[in-house]
């Protein structure tokens, strides 16, 4: 299932072998991607690149998944991305503990990757072309 539009995706995960198994698989599917490893860099780059969807690992070095989704929603401007925890973290209230955070799905590891490519194809949003404002806050 590719995309209509090639999308921006940003993706945070501190292990390495399934940050080269998500980049890889969403490349695939015609996103474009960028990837760090901890929370502290996907902020910065998210403030640098404000993709259309971001995908963080929960538990992360620096800066957890949870803090970068409620720092991504406090800047209150547009675009408005879509926030996708996947985190070993796998408990009910663990899930709602993300979703409170800001995140629009959370996702246990291992996560099924048709799955979170469902998930944003479904709520895909597109990007506003002018993010000045935006920029100005981060």
């Amino acid at each position: 299932m590719k995309p209509v539009r090639s999308h921006h995706l940003l993706i945070a995960d501190d292990d390495p072998a399934l940050l080269a198994a998500y980049v890889q698989y969403f490349e695939l599917h015609g996103y474009e991607i960028r990837a760090t490893r901890d929370g502290a860099d996907a902020l910065s780059e998210y403030c640098r690149w404000f993709p259309a969807v971001v995908i963080l690992d929960v538990q992360m070095p620096r800066l957890d998944g949870r803090e970068v989704a409620r720092k991504i929603r406090g800047l209150r401007g547009k675009p408005i991305p879509l926030l996708v925890a996947v985190s070993g973290l796998s408990s009910q209230t663990e899930r709602a503990v993300s979703l409170r955070s800001g995140f629009d799905h959370h996702f246990a590891k291992p996560a099924q990757l048709p799955v979170i490519l469902s998930a944003i194809a479904f709520r895909s949003r597109t990007r506003d072309p002018d993010i000045a404002q935006l920029q100005s806050r981060c």
